[in-house]
């Protein structure tokens, strides 16, 4: 067992579970403020990628930490691998298309910066130094695209029940279906090759470590 398996699998863990409170209770703050209810409030939160994507991180953190059986599936490599790749569209996405749309500052700022880079860095960092490398497939990459389509599809159907949608991409009201669809097409293109690229340093560290 290497000797930054526990503190790097802690880090991570208090860094996401922080990060996730902090934008929880912020958010639901401004949406109350702004006159939602509360499920609708918890609706919206819960629609993001981003915040999905957080919270299986801490998952995958718990997982590493416990042999608790329903978590099971988040101590799956192949799991594991995806959410490099997520993190990582996760990170990009936000820095190229979304950071120049709204002005952050103090608590927001603070959520936003732990939420979409922090929190992909480090698990990027554990993923490379921690995680058993080697069985990743190309035949995985269907497999580790299936969730994010399992999501635009729950986002597709929850814009047109209450008629918002939480990425400016993947706005219907304002984009129409026809530019929508052809936006997920560039979104999964861009994952698929971030899957790929984390099977090939899979595979290459996987190398490494055999010799």
């Amino acid at each position: 067992m290497s000797k930054l398996q526990k503190p790097l699998t802690w880090i991570g863990l208090v860094v996401g579970v922080v990060a996730l409170i902090l934008q929880f209770v912020i958010s639901m703050q401004a949406y109350l403020a702004a006159g939602r209810d509360v499920p609708g409030a918890l609706g919206m939160f819960f629609s993001y990628f981003t915040i999905l994507t957080n919270i299986t991180l801490v998952l995958i953190y718990i997982r590493e930490m416990t042999s608790w059986r329903w978590l099971a599936p988040f101590g799956s490599l192949v799991t594991r691998g995806m959410m490099v790749a997520a993190m990582l569209l996760v990170m990009t996405f936000v820095h190229y298309f979304l950071r120049g749309l709204t002005h952050l500052t103090g608590l927001f700022l603070v959520a936003d910066t732990l939420l979409h880079y922090v929190t992909p860095l480090l698990y990027l960092l554990w993923w490379l130094l921690i995680v058993r490398h080697g069985p990743l497939r190309l035949a995985d990459v269907p497999v580790m695209l299936a969730p994010t389509l399992v999501y635009f599809l729950y986002v597709l159907a929850r814009g047109a029940l209450v008629q918002e949608y939480p990425y400016p991409v993947i706005n219907v009201l304002k984009l129409g279906y026809p530019h929508v669809l052809l936006n997920a097409v560039y979104l999964t293109l861009g994952l698929g090759a971030l899957c790929l690229i984390v099977v090939g340093v899979d595979e290459v560290l996987s190398r490494r470590r055999k010799r």
